[in-house]
């Protein structure tokens, strides 16, 4: 019999709270959804993007990936290995003023997960007048990630609407 490991079953912990909160609460919309195996290295991303429902200029993506290393600890039960899943948020929006814009991003995402790492990526086209930078803001959670979390997801989700909230009425301002 098939037993899941942690990332299957983070997966469907995340994927369970995001889609009520797109089919029952009406409150985000998914807008893409990706379930990777990569061959080359044996390993596992999973990623589901979202935007607020009447504003998907503003996104935010939930990424969980696990390693060969972490898979084959858990199934092999490795006393020395470290079974788990790495999350990461995303967040994705175009901003027109870069350095004034991005700190506000900074902060906004800093309410929330104030001890995660996050790095802020600009990119824009180098003659495109006026300038508009695609900004994508990602916050790294420093530990694995497995099974005792699953109870934080939907805690988790809302602090992600809260941000996107925030970023689009920073977007729209």
């Amino acid at each position: 019999m098939f037993d899941p490991i942690v990332f299957d079953n983070l997966k469907v912990g995340f994927e369970n709270t995001l889609y009520d909160l797109d089919n029952l609460d009406e409150l985000i919309l998914i807008t893409d959804r990706r379930d990777r195996l990569e061959m080359a290295s044996m390993s596992r991303e999973f990623v589901l993007q979202f935007s607020l429902r009447a504003h998907p200029e503003v996104t935010g993506e939930v990424v969980l990936s696990s390693s060969l290393e972490a898979i084959a600890a858990e199934i092999l039960e490795k006393p020395d290995g470290v079974p788990g899943c790495r999350l990461q948020l995303r967040f994705a929006m175009k901003i027109v003023q870069s350095d004034p814009d991005c700190e506000r991003i900074r902060t906004i995402l800093q309410q929330s997960w104030p001890q995660q790492s996050i790095i802020l990526k600009l990119q824009h086209v180098y003659e495109e007048e006026p300038r508009v930078y695609s900004v994508s803001a990602e916050v790294y959670f420093d530990r694995n990630v497995n099974e005792e979390q699953m109870g934080d997801i939907p805690e988790l989700a809302e602090h992600m609407i809260n941000a996107l909230t925030q970023l689009v009425a920073l977007h729209t301002s």
